[in-house]
């Protein structure tokens, strides 16, 4: 039976290879008839246009949507990666900001040093750094990174800043401890510089918090002293050498005993910031008990 009969009751079915050959018949002839002639050159040209030309520029409008994409991709991909090296430049910028801004800091901390060692030339000198500070706000104690190796030795005074810092408690192979003037087991023996007058000032943490230190035991009965005059290091002192800046009279008050006075002086050192230091090797002569005896023969004498 052929393969192209229906049934009854079955689906009419065309094998593909009778379609295929049918459709190749259709195509060469259609190809023949428009060579040899002009039949789609007229109003079947036109439906044509009317048909494909919308769809080609549908398909170009498409194109030129998709170029334009690929354009703004690729624009996208460069612009992030711009931003990714942008990214990278700031940060190595503000790394070389940062360390700038250290290098400034302590330039400008080297140049107050340099200051003050042109200032107490007469005294030898040497610079250390500060290594560890005891708990709290204050450089009541700490230490530094020079010790008995570096020729330091016990009650060496340190300075900083504009003036007197404090001396050394403790020494160690290559560190060593220094206890400031405002710790609250320190005293120090001062002399007013206007007046020659001799004070005490004594370290009071509490008071420092207040960015003052106590002084007392002045005598001044002729009221000479006054807010601002400045506080130096005595003559008399047992463990500091003389003439070291201090401080700057703040308060002055009259002691109960109407016979001395007792107030605040400003000190001149920052200590809520202590990075580097300058200790003096120079020490103050020590007056033993034999030669406390030796002298006090000789007056009896």
């Amino acid at each position: 039976m052929s393969p192209i009969v229906k049934r009854k009751g079955e689906r009419f079915t065309l094998p593909g290879k009778y379609l295929l050959f049918i459709l190749t018949i259709i195509c060469c002839t259609l190809i023949a008839v428009t060579f040899a002639s002009d039949i789609f050159n007229g109003p079947l040209n036109f439906a044509v246009s009317y048909i494909v030309v919308p769809y080609e520029r549908g398909v170009s409008a498409i194109g030129m949507r998709l170029s334009q994409r690929k354009d703004e991709l690729i624009s996208i991909r460069e612009l992030l990666t711009e931003n990714e090296e942008l990214k990278a430049e700031i940060e190595r910028l503000q790394d070389e900001n940062t360390r700038l801004m250290q290098d400034k800091y302590e330039l400008n901390n080297l140049r107050t040093l340099f200051e003050l060692d042109s200032e107490y030339e007469s005294y030898k000198k040497t610079g250390a750094r500060v290594i560890y500070q005891d708990a709290g706000n204050w450089f009541s104690s700490f230490i530094i990174d020079k010790g008995s190796d570096d020729g330091i030795m016990l009650d060496m005074n340190v300075i900083a800043g504009n003036g007197l810092v404090g001396r050394i408690t403790m020494v160690g192979p290559n560190w060593s401890r220094v206890t400031g003037i405002i710790s609250d087991n320190s005293n120090v023996s001062v002399t007013i510089v206007s007046t020659q007058d001799n004070a005490i000032v004594t370290g009071d943490l509490s008071a420092i918090s207040n960015g003052f230190i106590p002084f007392s035991q002045l005598i001044d009965s002729d009221n000479n002293v006054s807010v601002g005059d400045k506080i130096v290091t005595s003559d008399i002192s047992d463990k500091y050498l003389p003439g070291i800046l201090v401080g700057f009279v703040s308060e002055i008050n009259n002691d109960p005993n109407n016979l001395t006075k007792s107030g605040y002086l400003l000190p001149v050192v920052d200590f809520e910031h202590i990075e580097e230091v300058l200790v003096i090797t120079d020490m103050k002569q020590q007056i033993t008990k034999e030669d406390m005896n030796k002298a006090k023969t000789a007056d009896s004498q």
